[in-house]
């Protein structure tokens, strides 16, 4: 925040007494309030917008046939799922037009607890990006999971305590709420005690069990797939975040919602993105000219992408290009395409320079090498996977979706079915706990292909044809100390290394895209279905919060029953 000494210099620079740091000329400006494109000058000073109409100023920027819209905000995601360190994602994603991201470090703290979750506080500090932090809610999320660590609710409130936490990450025992678990309603009310936000996370929920889960505390969800899930959700006041990332792609499915009355408590978030796909498709930017080219109102994609984010959150500096806010903006050459020129941080042009500014950046992080040496796992042969009684649970994927179906009982690996055998590995405290299913609708036919991302818990989870493969792949990811892995014939064909807490890698991200790349094609050769993606799908396949089917280390889990099955 801006000292008394500036706020005087901005109030004389805002009466056009002094000359503005910076002028962004004959602009056509968002007003998120009047939801009106308005032609006008945008004066800066001290990073902060100080005016709008005729100003001058020390540096002026000529933005003629321009537009510009508030710096986007991601209100929902998880860093560690682009597999890069927090400073390579701030790479990424800022020539795209995002300013500040609301980050739920919920895998690594599953891997890690409180020191999992200090990281990625540290190496977030400083950055040309703002990384707003949501505790994690459920660590471990369910009792059928094997965490590296427990957070409980006193851990919540230490934490909600740190600069820059702003509220409880996802409630996603939403089955412990409805039952009124102490455990889950103290983390809570912690969070409200707080005056903090607490977001959602109830696939499906509706109804009483609705209308109880909300009064709880509970302010917002990211999980609806259908627009009537979604408007039921903003009837009874949560805000919906309309999520587009590499996994779950519900867009479409939510276009209702970019018109009124829905889209005045919608926002835009990708929950989990790849390099990849950042690099290919953009990033809140993406959904944007996604949402338009639907038919999107573009006032109102935009608000939702930046201005509805801030108002949850409370982040009453940013999402406006407004006197007292924050200079975060981007120009775009045109508002349909999204095509953006530049983007500003705090009244500085940071795309043009992302490598020199991070560059700059030199901070010990005291928490990195405790996040190194994380998969611990005895020794694995193919023994380990042999099924333990007759039959078990076929689990069925859904491309496009985390969602899966009950696909019945298998005896064995049935390629022409389109059936493999899934197995989850315990790797926190070398329990030896190893959960075996099958999967139905992965198309793998030879091999193995392993990874050490496993929602939420982040134990090993590995689809294979082989046996071998399967314990070959296993065993590697031990070696790398965390990553992904493609084996075939008892070799390994492709991998990622991801040392830091088995999750992400410190590559950039142009170089972590392409090795990731290679291992997905590895994958695909041995015939993953090619309308998914091989490592965030099986990640996926092990979340245990997320009907209908899932896998841990303990065994299959029916979510909708929410038991353990024998």
């Amino acid at each position: 925040m801006p000292t008394v000494y500036e706020i005087k210099e901005q109030i004389k620079s805002a009466r056009g007494l002094m000359k503005a740091d910076l002028v962004i000329k004959n602009a056509n400006v968002l007003n998120v309030f009047t939801e009106q494109f308005e032609k006008k000058d945008i004066a800066v000073k001290d990073g902060y917008v100080v005016g709008l109409g005729e100003y001058e100023g020390i540096t002026e920027v000529n933005a003629e046939n321009k537009t510009v819209v508030p710096g986007f905000i991601d209100g929902h995601v998880h860093l560690e799922s682009s597999v890069v360190s927090p400073k390579q994602f701030c790479k990424a994603v800022v020539p795209h037009g995002t300013t500040a991201v609301v980050a739920d470090p919920h895998e690594i703290t599953n891997v890690l607890g409180k020191t999992g979750f200090n990281y990625i506080l540290e190496a977030s500090k400083g950055l040309p990006l703002d990384v707003y932090l949501m505790v994690p809610s459920c660590v471990p999320a369910t009792p059928f999971d094997e965490s590296g660590a427990e957070i409980t609710h006193e851990d919540i409130a230490q934490l909600l305590a740190k600069p820059g936490v702003i509220g409880l990450a996802e409630m996603m025992n939403f089955p412990g709420v409805l039952d009124g678990s102490l455990d889950v309603l103290r983390k809570i009310s912690t969070a409200t005690d707080s005056k903090k936000v607490v977001d959602g996370h109830a696939p499906g929920l509706s109804g009483k069990e609705l209308n109880a889960y909300i009064a709880s505390g509970v302010r917002s969800d990211h999980e609806c797939t259908t627009a009537e899930e979604a408007m039921e959700k903003i009837s009874l006041g949560q805000w919906v975040m309309i999520r587009e990332g590499t996994a779950c792609k519900n867009l479409e499915a939510l276009m209702p919602l970019f018109e009124k009355p829905y889209c005045d408590r919608c926002m835009l978030v990708t929950d989990d993105k790849h390099p990849g796909d950042l690099a290919k498709e953009g990033h809140i930017d993406h959904i944007v000219r996604k949402a338009i080219s639907l038919g999107a109102n573009p006032v109102n994609a935009y608000k939702m992408a930046s201005y509805n984010a801030a108002i949850y959150f409370g982040l009453t500096s940013n999402g406006s290009i407004s006197p007292g806010y924050a200079a975060d903006f981007v120009i775009l050459d045109d508002v349909n395409s999204v095509k953006i020129h530049s983007v500003y941080k705090k009244g500085k042009r940071i795309d043009d320079s992302i490598d020199s500014i991070l560059r700059s950046i030199v901070r010990a992080n005291p928490y990195v090498l405790k996040v190194s040496d994380t998969v611990r796992i005895r020794e694995i042969t193919a023994d380990n996977f042999k099924l333990n009684k007759e039959k078990e649970k076929v689990i069925g994927l859904v491309p496009g979706e985390i969602l899966t179906t009950d696909e019945g009982y298998a005896t064995d690996v049935d390629v022409d079915q389109d059936i493999c055998k899934l197995s989850v590995i315990e790797r926190h405290h070398n329990t030896g706990h190893i959960g075996i299913a099958f999967v139905k609708g992965y198309g793998l036919r030879a091999g193995a292909v392993a990874t050490s991302i496993a929602h939420d818990s982040h134990n090993v989870i590995v689809a294979g044809i082989d046996d071998e493969d399967m314990a070959c792949a296993v065993s590697r990811i031990k070696e790398m100390q965390g990553g992904m892995v493609v084996v075939k014939d008892g070799e390994v064909i492709a991998e990622l290394a991801l040392p830091i807490a088995g999750l992400m890698c410190d590559l950039d991200a142009n170089e972590c895209e392409e090795k990731l790349n290679q291992v997905k094609e590895a994958a695909y050769l041995l015939g993953v279905n090619k309308n998914i993606d091989p490592f965030m799908t099986l990640s996926f396949s092990s979340l245990a919060v997320i009907p209908t089917l899932r896998l841990t280390t303990l065994g299959v889990v029916d979510v909708t029953k929410f038991e353990l099955l024998n």
